[in-house]
């Protein structure tokens, strides 16, 4: 199997994983966003020192990598709580959609940050991508809503520069499960002294959905921190709107939420545009190995 095909596959899986993640944090009630953050990460931690600390790893940081870890660990906890935020704000196919910006900026800070190169076919894809997540969107001049969906693309633009220095430092060679490692301790950090001062007390099934929301967030972590190493964004991050899919199954059956022709069109465009880019780079492939 291919490093790019590698890549595909565990970023569809991450994509399955925080689908999951987000209906737990809807379903957890009327809690603050930073105190669900906070048990989302934490249980990303604690599973992440186990692995890290079974598998006998050193903590050797590789050069010049300091800087892209606090930086990844920054965006992504920005990133967690403004989509957090947005679920509790927005109908979940909307904050997923809106959070499912970040292909399209990893790409974008890919090419300023990395230097990657962009084939045009792929723009255009990626491009596909993004109009058709607009018509799940459906935007308008309608500002009642407008903390939610500002949130919700605040969240999109800071997970897409954190993926971007995950691709950076999966370069670099450092440790997988060290990246989420930190990023997660970091999260914990940043969140704890506002769950001392303003703690919300929690019912045994808000709870348990907030485990279930860190256990699903591991999964989708490590698989998506994974997939960046295995293969370039510009390849593998348009697969990362398969999370629509999945959302929409959870939100129906879960909260009745029901979309409309608009948003199924955009499922399908997105779709094309996943399997569109596949074939292309199998083609490509075919073409250098004959």
């Amino acid at each position: 199997m291919s490093s790019r095909t590698k890549g595909i596959l565990l970023i569809i899986c991450s994509a399955f994983c925080f689908a999951f993640m987000n209906a737990f944090v809807r379903l957890s009630g009327d809690l603050p966003s930073v105190q669900k953050s906070f048990f989302r990460n934490f249980v990303a931690l604690l599973i992440a020192c186990v692995i890290f600390f079974r598998n006998g790893k050193d903590h050797h940081i590789p050069k010049g990598t300091l800087l892209p870890l606090l930086m990844r660990a920054g965006f992504g906890t920005i990133g967690i709580l403004c989509n957090f935020y947005a679920i509790d704000h927005l109908m979940l196919s909307d904050a997923s959609m809106l959070n499912k910006m970040s292909p399209f900026f990893t790409i974008l800070f890919s090419w300023l940050l990395l230097k990657e190169k962009l084939q045009p076919v792929q723009a255009v894809a990626v491009l596909t991508a993004f109009i058709g997540s607009m018509l799940i969107v459906k935007p308008s001049l309608d500002f009642t809503d407008f903390q939610g969906s500002f949130a919700g693309l605040c969240g999109g633009i800071c997970a897409g520069a954190a993926y971007a220095m995950v691709r950076l430092l999966g370069n670099k060679g450092m440790n997988k499960t060290f990246i989420v490692l930190v990023f997660s301790g970091f999260s914990c950090l940043v969140t704890l002294p506002f769950l001392i001062f303003d703690f919300h007390p929690m019912t045994w099934v808000q709870l348990l959905t907030l485990l279930g929301a860190g256990v699903a967030a591991a999964g989708g972590q490590f698989t998506i921190t994974a997939a960046y190493c295995y293969a370039p964004a510009k390849e593998i991050s348009v697969y990362d709107y398969s999370q629509l899919i999945f959302a929409t199954a959870l939100g129906f059956f879960l909260f009745g939420e029901i979309p409309d022709g608009w948003s199924f069109s955009g499922y399908l465009i997105i779709i094309l545009a996943a399997v569109g880019m596949f074939l292309y780079h199998r083609r490509m492939d075919r073409q250098h190995s004959a």
